[in-house]
C-alpha cells in the first residue's frame, strides 16, 4: 500500500494524499506537469522484510516502471 502526496505550489498549498496498491504514474506526471510536487511513501504497516536479491530486483521493476512513465 502507497500513500502518495499532491502538493499544491500555490497560496493556499493544498495537499491531495491517495492511498492506493499501485502508484499512479499518469496522475502523478499530469500533477508534476502542473508544477506541483509530489511525494511517494509506503506505509510502514505493509513492509515486509527483503533479502537483499529481492530489493535488487524490486529496484530494478521500479526503475523500469519509472522509465515508461517518463521516457527521456
Amino acid at each position: 500500500m502507497f500513500q502518495v502526496l499532491l502538493l499544491d505550489n500555490n497560496a493556499a498549498e493544498e495537499v491531495k494524499v491517495h492511498e492506493a496498491k499501485h502508484v499512479n504514474f499518469v496522475q502523478v506526471k499530469e500533477h508534476l506537469k502542473t508544477g506541483g510536487s509530489v511525494f511517494i511513501t509506503s506505509k510502514d504497516s505493509q513492509k515486509q522484510p527483503y533479502s537483499s536479491a529481492k530489493a535488487r530486483a524490486k529496484l530494478q521493476q521500479i526503475e523500469k516502471d519509472l522509465w515508461i512513465a517518463f521516457p527521456t
